[in-house]
């Protein structure tokens, strides 16, 4: 293959996964990033790997992953205005979990999480990041996965 056509073609190439690349990432616009996966920008904590998370639907219903319980809830999105709501966390742990996922301590961040999620009062995007205010301030990105 010649090697200006080898390069139209490269160039081809890198324009469509580029065009591509940007249909599936989320826009970055200020408006609230439904139904992707958010995770909370913080450090993991061992032995587990699980990380909370947030998935808000269209018309608001959400399912929060915290460090190792889950609840279903409602977050309610208006412009720089957030008020969520939760389910009650199970007293148990999963029936299905890896080893380590829920320690005493990641029980205990379960109920520290949601307590800040659920006095949240406003949000904002910086960039991928939604920055979630209230008591205390939690950030999110979407998951790349």
């Amino acid at each position: 293959m010649p090697v200006l056509r080898r390069r139209s073609v490269m160039l081809a190439l890198a324009a469509a996964m580029a065009t591509g690349a940007a249909a599936v990432a989320p826009a970055n616009d200020g408006r609230f990033p439904y139904d992707l996966e958010l995770l909370m920008d913080t450090r993991p904590m061992p032995p587990g790997k699980r990380m909370p998370s947030m998935t808000v639907a269209q018309d608001g219903k959400a399912l929060l992953d915290l460090w190792c319980r889950s609840v279903r809830g409602v977050v309610e999105v208006g412009a720089g205005t957030v008020a969520i709501q939760a389910e009650p966390l199970p007293a148990n742990p999963p029936d299905m979990q890896s080893r380590g996922q829920c320690t005493p301590a990641r029980m205990q961040a379960d109920e520290q999480v949601l307590a800040a999620l659920t006095q949240m009062t406003s949000w904002q995007r910086h960039g991928q990041t939604v920055v979630f205010s209230g008591a205390t301030t939690l950030r999110f990105t979407p998951s790349s996965h």
